[in-house]
């Protein structure tokens, strides 16, 4: 039974409504295991509208790569969001190796970022653009392996097929699994790669290379990074969670729903129990995701 168009519409729009709710959860977590009572659940979206509020000032040194960066970035990642089946069912724009362009469409927007932050001539936004490229240098090959060995597992050339066909009892999967879940703390900032409540430039990353963003700019920056947080989790979601049973037209979208909240709460318990590494040791652990998943390959090609 494939899942109703209208249904398919819901789950796409429910990704755009609620990805800035999983930040909420994820600090919610952190709070209730540090014994606060911590921010609202749905303080992004008050600081979004806030920010939108908010007029933009731009230095006379950037040019419009800068103002271009933010927009530029939310629409790539906007565009990966429908190359990603949902409750392992067919993505908006399903053909063969759609994998590749939503790889490709997550390097745009972190070029684009990229670009921002060199656009405005800071020896601290230098200093995370340069971070942030070094560690997609790691993360990118893992995230290639991964998807190439799912799809030599499964025989197939589309997300929207070998999400469904990936079996998480298996050992390849399970270990591509466990290869995103190193990479999707990488990609999102999260902790042990960065901190993304820190206000120090010196450790920063992501949030170094948005210093120089205010007003509409930083609210679209972080929308753009809220989104790619669900990418991620959605995307880890689709590898270890098997097809949902279809006896209720709703299941796979519950499901989906509450695998995102999972994986947001193991966000939160990560955080709450490891602190970040230092600069050094980051390559170790992203060169470990990329071994894992290069043993993946190696087992669903034998």
């Amino acid at each position: 039974m494939s899942l109703a168009p209208n249904a398919a519409w819901v789950e796409t729009g429910l990704a755009f409504v609620l990805a800035p709710l999983l930040p909420g959860l994820i600090a919610r977590i952190k709070a209730k295991m540090a014994g606060r009572r911590g921010q609202p659940l749905l303080q992004l979206y008050h600081d979004l509208a806030k920010l939108l509020r908010k007029g933009a000032v731009y230095s006379h040194t950037t040019s419009w790569v800068f103002r271009a960066g933010p927009i530029v970035t939310l629409a790539a990642y906007a565009a990966a969001l429908l190359l990603l089946p949902y409750s392992h069912r067919t993505s908006w724009l399903p053909f063969p190796a759609d994998f590749v362009l939503m790889a490709y469409l997550l390097a745009l927007g972190r070029f684009f970022t990229v670009l921002a932050a060199l656009d405005t001539g800071s020896a601290f936004e230098g200093m995370g653009a340069s971070r942030e490229v070094h560690f997609a240098a790691l993360a990118e090959p893992t995230l290639f392996l991964g998807l190439a060995t799912l799809a030599r597992k499964t025989g197939a050339a589309s997300l929207s097929a070998i999400l469904p066909a990936a079996s998480p009892l298996s050992p390849e999967v399970a270990l591509v699994g466990a290869a995103f879940v190193i990479v999707m703390l990488c990609e999102t900032a999260r902790v042990p790669f960065d901190d993304p409540t820190t206000h120090l430039e010196l450790t920063m990353v992501h949030e170094v290379m948005i210093l120089d963003h205010g007003g509409p700019d930083l609210a679209i920056a972080e929308y753009a990074a809220s989104l790619k947080l669900w990418l991620w989790s959605a995307l880890v979601v689709g590898v270890f969670t098997p097809p949902a049973l279809d006896a209720w037209r709703w299941a796979p979208i519950v499901a989906t729903l509450l695998g995102l909240a999972l994986v947001a709460a193991g966000v939160g318990l990560i955080e709450s129990t490891m602190a970040r590494l230092r600069m050094t040791r980051v390559p170790h652990l992203l060169t470990g995701a990329l071994a894992l998943a290069a043993l993946a390959f190696i087992l669903a090609t034998r």
